[in-house]
């Protein structure tokens, strides 16, 4: 699989306790966009956050139930982006779902294109020396 260079990242912010048929939301979304052959996605999950309610999910020794920050990360081209965000809209009752341009430099174990490296900008003569 390829992805284009120019790419697509997709990041979906939620709570950990959020499911969708019976499984953690994040699961059902990383299933979900494996079966529809999307390039890549990871699950990050928050230490402290807080979202629409303004309320702090935070992490504490002694509580159980913490519903801390779960971000999904998704990349892949614009096409296969929008086909999978009427699924994800139907997945989920609240959150927060961004899209950004992503220059893609790597994808895989093969080097698909060569790496640029941006040569550093001469620093400015220093008006104290």
């Amino acid at each position: 699989m390829q992805i284009p260079r120019e790419a697509v990242l997709l990041r979906i912010f939620f709570g950990e306790n959020d499911k969708f048929d019976r499984l953690p939301l994040h699961e059902a979304i990383v299933l979900k966009a494996r079966e529809m052959h999307l390039a890549g996605a990871t699950v990050l999950r928050g230490h402290i956050g807080f979202g629409h309610s303004s309320r702090i999910h935070a992490s504490k020794f002694l509580r159980l139930s913490q519903d801390l920050p779960v971000v999904v990360e998704i990349i892949d081209s614009q096409a296969n982006i929008d086909s999978f965000l009427p699924v994800l809209d139907d997945m989920m009752s609240s959150g927060l779902i961004t899209m950004e341009r992503a220059e893609v430099l790597q994808y895989g174990t093969e080097e698909v294109r060569p790496l640029k490296l941006v040569e550093p900008r001469p620093s400015s003569p220093d008006p104290n020396a």
